[in-house]
């Protein structure tokens, strides 16, 4: 969980991050409680690189390095609560990124484990996280088309990069009865966000939400 600390203290971005739930999140519907609370808290300004501070809470993503970015606020927020995470849950975040995502998941479950293939990003994300005082997370490089076997099941599946397909071993991992949430269609075409329950007989049930746009779940390690 997240430890208070003085980038998180700062009065000017606390006000910025309660505009940011008021006026991107509750006004476009985001109604978990917890989901609200965790983005008002947690430090977006510090996953970013320093010329894109003073954007940090505005309603759009960013470029971070890589040529990968930090999701819009809302698309965040948005993800999370189509999960319905629970306190004691363990989930599997893949594309760490600069490691916001993970951050926000962090402050509502048990642990989370988070798998992003490029080392120049993984690294960044583990020392930014720890000094910032989050103890509930796994870093792993690696393929996040096979997901994280070794720590499977999963209670639920966050998926910040866009796919042409489901990729099966991420329903495998997912426990039943439980939710993915998955970009799915072309790079740079049209893309959209898909929920799937995995049920109790292991069938899946998808719901598409809404257009989107993710740079591509990249195959392979660097």
């Amino acid at each position: 969980m997240l430890r208070a600390n003085a980038v998180s203290m700062n009065p000017n971005h606390q006000a910025l991050r309660e505009k940011m739930v008021r006026t991107q999140l509750r006004a476009r519907g985001i109604l978990d409680p917890r989901v609200l609370q965790a983005m008002e808290e947690v430090p977006r300004h510090a996953f970013v690189p320093d010329p894109q501070v003073p954007h940090a809470y505005e309603d759009r993503p960013l470029v971070i390095d890589c040529q990968q970015t930090i999701s819009q606020p809302y698309m965040v927020a948005v993800m999370t609560e189509l999960l319905q995470l629970q306190p004691a849950d363990r989930v599997l975040e893949i594309g760490t990124g600069s490691g916001y995502q993970a951050a926000v998941l962090a402050s509502l479950v048990e642990q989370v484990y988070t798998l992003e293939r490029f080392p120049e990003l993984s690294g960044p994300a583990l020392n930014r996280l720890s000094s910032l005082g989050y103890v509930n997370i796994e870093f792993a490089q690696g393929d996040g088309w096979h997901g994280w076997l070794e720590q499977a099941p999963f209670d639920a599946i966050l998926v910040a990069c866009s796919t042409p397909r489901i990729p099966a071993p991420l329903v495998e991992q997912l426990r039943p009865g439980r939710r993915m949430v998955i970009p799915i269609g072309p790079e740079g075409g049209e893309q959209q966000l898909v929920c799937l329950t995995r049920e109790p007989d292991g069938s899946t049930r998808e719901e598409i939400l809404m257009s989107v746009r993710f740079v591509p779940l990249l195959r392979g390690i660097p």
